[in-house]
């Protein structure tokens, strides 16, 4: 058995899968994600239900819109005849997960959930389960077929019915707005958490730990002034403080290669002109996406009026936990 083989096979199958759900996107999903807004610009919440690996799927979904400020719960569906059903309040809306449709214990649930006012939204893989006809909006997870060799252990449905929620969630996220500052106050814990929460002011090398040299400075003045800082960089700053370029531990490396000789040349040569800036009230999380998508490994960071006041390092990120 060639197991590599297969692993792409099941890959494959589930990609498949997503992509034939992502093209039967309809007006349905729009109609579920209004309602969800509309239940939390109510102060309403949003129950999820589900039996088995739907139910494990659920527990994810839950989590995914409460990361996102959408409050969310689960109502166990063996609990909920038992008086988990207090869960449910007027004005919410219920996210009821069944591949078939027509799973027994969330079918009994349905009668009572009902009697509530709230609306309905199914994630089915079924359009004409009686757990459709039920619902106000159904959202079809259907698959042609399980990654499963026997057609049988949910896994392309079950990948469909995350991703499915997953869209929800994400799609809910832009039409309220949230942002990443919001996003900030549901995870303080962890290197996520510091970097939403703490400020590029906050972390950026400033003042005496500031390296900086004129524009007329040689090459020397430059290495010497990083040294003296311990940093990668050194900012070179123009006659009236305002900042002319950067030139690094790299610059140097490169440089020199070609002419060993350069210390006494003026760094304003070998200076990267207009380099990639921050802003001091940023959030941290911008500089960690910064640097990594223009690959670079120090940011000149900039006060409001324009001018150089700090510098971040990837190697302080590191220091203060933020990656």
């Amino acid at each position: 058995m060639d197991f590599l083989a297969r692993a792409r096979d099941v890959i494959e199958t589930e990609i498949d899968g997503l992509g034939r759900m992502a093209g039967r996107l309809d007006q349905r999903l729009i109609d579920a994600v209004e309602i969800l807004q509309r239940t939390l610009e109510n102060r309403g919440k949003l129950v999820v239900i589900g039996v088995g690996k739907s139910g494990n799927i659920g527990h994810k979904i839950a989590a995914t819109f409460n990361s996102t400020g959408a409050t969310a719960v689960v109502l166990d569906s063996q609990n909920a005849l038992h008086g988990d059903l207090g869960l449910i309040s007027d004005g919410d809306a219920v996210l009821a997960l069944s591949y078939s449709g027509e799973t027994r214990e969330l079918l009994d649930l349905l009668p009572f959930i009902k009697r509530f006012d709230v609306k309905l939204i199914a994630l089915t893989g079924n359009s004409d389960s009686t757990l459709s006809r039920f619902s106000e909006v159904t959202l079809d997870t259907s698959v042609e077929r399980e990654a499963c060799p026997l057609n049988l252990a949910p896994t392309s449905s079950s990948t469909a019915m995350l991703v499915m929620g997953d869209a929800l969630a994400m799609v809910l996220l832009e039409s309220r707005g949230f942002t990443e500052a919001d996003f900030a106050r549901y995870h303080p814990g962890g290197s996520l958490g510091r970097a939403l929460l703490t400020r590029v002011s906050d972390i950026m090398r400033a003042d005496a730990e500031l390296p900086t040299v004129a524009e007329d400075a040689d090459v020397f003045a430059a290495l010497d002034s990083m040294n003296r800082a311990r940093a990668g960089a050194c900012l070179i700053l123009a006659e009236d403080g305002s900042l002319a370029g950067i030139f690094t531990h790299g610059d140097f490396a490169r440089s020199f290669r070609e002419d060993p000789s350069l210390g006494e040349k003026p760094v304003a040569r070998l200076m990267t002109r207009r380099p990639i800036t921050v802003q001091a009230s940023s959030l941290a999380v911008e500089v960690l996406k910064t640097l990594g998508e223009n690959r670079i490994d120090d940011i000149v960071v900039l006060d409001a009026d324009g001018k150089p006041v700090g510098l971040i390092d990837t190697q302080d990120l590191v220091r203060l936990k933020l990656v």
